[in-house]
């Protein structure tokens, strides 16, 4: 397989091209929201289906988000198996078992055996978001990174404008298993680019030894790089208020709010659009400000709009209010993804794959392990939605401070003394 930059010449250079891949990459980075978003309109519908509560719906939810953190956990492994072997492999074999139990969510017999595909599932879409983005590290590089990433997002952060909207659609002419269908036949899709359209991008001469010792040496290495570490937990609390947002906000807005699944849809969309806001905040002002200033801009924006978030539910404010904070709180978590992923990977080079494992681990695993405490008060509250928003932006900050900013600095001084 011939790398990439022989099929994409000047690809740094070209627009076109780049726009082109981002493409192609998005959709892969993309299959995560898909599989979470697509059928979040339907969870009513399928109360009623297999006769259970919304807790256990909400189950099903977080088996993916967990599948999905064991995926990525599985792709430390395999993120290594990629800096060995190449991106492409373990990338087609996942998007195999995708689409397998795509299909198999159709014909659950009840809900239990649901619950178990939806886990295999998110396990499978991992994959996706963890390649998709060493792929990306290996090609760019410093501020053209930070663009393309930027680039990347904007597509990727289509998911969530389309996925309910798509599940919408199908749920106007179908049953719920008919938003299982388009996901299996999403699943076709992107085996077909996986086996076809993808070309390998870690030439033979740049990847890592075959040996358990190098596997747990790339870890340490990782691990033991406090901006590296502190960018990665960032990353990750502040995901546990979008995954907070994600799982309570079908019955905070149709239960409390009263809305229909169709204005649901349209709500929720509305905040895929603050998610391209973001990212596109992020490519202008690359090279203008330091990627620390847009991440700490990222992180005011994040803590302002939990609080109010909070605030809004407390007192039951109007709905209105309560959508514009949420547009912001999400437009937020679009700067920081975008502008920290570029400062955790700038320095990893050949582990990136690795390194990209590590930081898709701890979104999904945080975000599974706190988003179901979104319904520990009951469907008719929204006060835990609203204090777990909160807390993540707040614990985000609180970890911009003492792990990153510390680390910036004692390393800047260190380079002032050896200069």
């Amino acid at each position: 397989m011939n790398n990439i930059a022989d099929k994409y010449p000047n690809l740094n250079k070209s627009n076109k091209n780049s726009i082109r891949l981002a493409i192609l990459l998005a959709v892969f980075s993309s299959l995560g929201p898909f599989t979470i978003d697509t059928y979040l309109p339907a969870f009513p519908q399928m109360m009623r289906y297999f006769g259970t509560t919304a807790s256990m719906i909400q189950v099903s939810l977080t088996a993916c988000m967990i599948g999905m953190s064991i995926g990525m956990l599985v792709m430390l492994v395999m993120g290594f198996i990629s800096d060995v072997h190449g991106r492409r492999k373990p990338l087609l074999i996942s998007m195999i078992i995708y689409l397998v139990s795509s299909f198999g969510c159709v014909f659950a017999p009840n809900i239990e055996v649901f619950i178990a595909l939806r886990f295999i599932q998110g396990f499978a879409a991992s994959a996706g978001v963890v390649i998709s983005r060493a792929i990306v590290s290996n090609l760019y590089s410093g501020i053209e990174l930070t663009k393309f990433f930027s680039l990347l997002m904007m597509f990727t952060n289509l998911a969530p404008l389309l996925a309910p909207l798509a599940g919408s659609a199908v749920l106007a002419f179908s049953l719920w298993t008919g938003v299982f269908l388009f996901l299996g036949v999403l699943g076709i899709l992107l085996t077909s680019l996986t086996a076809w359209g993808l070309t390998e991008t870690l030439p033979a001469e740049k990847r890592v030894p075959n040996n358990i010792r190098e596997f747990f040496s790339n870890f340490t290495i990782l691990m033991k790089d406090r901006t590296f570490l502190g960018f990665t937990l960032m990353q990750g609390f502040i995901f546990v208020g979008v995954f907070a947002y994600i799982s309570g906000l079908p019955f905070v807005y149709q239960k409390i709010y009263g809305i229909s699944p169709q204005l649901y849809s349209l709500l929720f969309s509305l905040n895929g659009i603050s998610l391209i806001l973001g990212s596109q905040f992020v490519k202008k002002m690359a090279g203008k400000i330091a990627e620390q200033q847009i991440v700490l801009i990222g992180l005011v924006v994040a803590f302002i709009s939990g609080a109010a978030v909070m605030l809004i539910v407390f007192i039951q404010g109007p709905l209105y209010v309560l959508v514009i904070a949420l547009f912001m709180f999400v437009g937020s978590t679009g700067i920081i993804s975008s502008a920290s992923f570029t400062l955790a990977m700038e320095r990893q080079g050949h582990i990136a794959g690795s390194a990209s494992a590590l930081l898709g681990v701890s979104p999904t695993l945080l975000g599974a392990i706190f988003g179901p405490l979104v319904g520990i008060a009951g469907e008719n509250s929204a006060m835990p939605f609203g204090f777990i928003i909160f807390c993540s932006g707040l614990v985000a900050v609180l970890i911009y401070f003492v792990l990153i900013k510390n680390a910036i600095k004692a390393k800047s001084i260190k380079s002032q003394i050896h200069s």
